[in-house]
């Protein structure tokens, strides 16, 4: 299984970054799939998960209203949409995937059994 993340870079704060995740090898796109992100010197945080079925979706608190997951089954693909950004965004994201069909999904790091190198997303002030 590999996931691997693309769409990040630098942006300036109030602009807009769309970030994919394409999953490949032996994953069924009926796990639940999130998104967390790393800043130096913290913890890694959730961000956004969309269950397994597509419907049940999830956010931080600091990102709702900014940011907007979906799926696109047939390519195998996870986009996280995130508009309004402010420096505090500014972080590694990482895709990840649980591994039981139509999981939900969940904002618990030690749920997903994939992750992907994360990509960078520098919000500049």
């Amino acid at each position: 299984v590999q996931l691997v993340e693309s769409g990040g870079g630098l942006v300036q704060a109030g602009g807009s970054v769309r970030l994919s995740c394409q999953a490949s090898g032996r994953i069924s796109m009926a796990y639940g799939m999130g998104w967390f992100r790393q800043a130096p010197g913290k913890e890694r945080a959730f961000v956004a998960a969309i269950g397994g079925g597509g419907a049940e979706i999830l956010y931080a608190d600091s990102v709702k209203g900014r940011f907007t997951i979906s799926r696109d089954t047939p390519r195998k693909m996870v986009s996280l949409e995130m508009n309004d950004l402010e420096p505090e965004d500014s972080a590694v994201y990482y895709c990840a995937s649980r591994s039981a069909l139509y999981s939900g999904p969940s904002n618990y790091t030690h749920l997903y059994t994939f992750w992907g190198q994360g990509t960078q997303v520098t919000v500049s002030s």
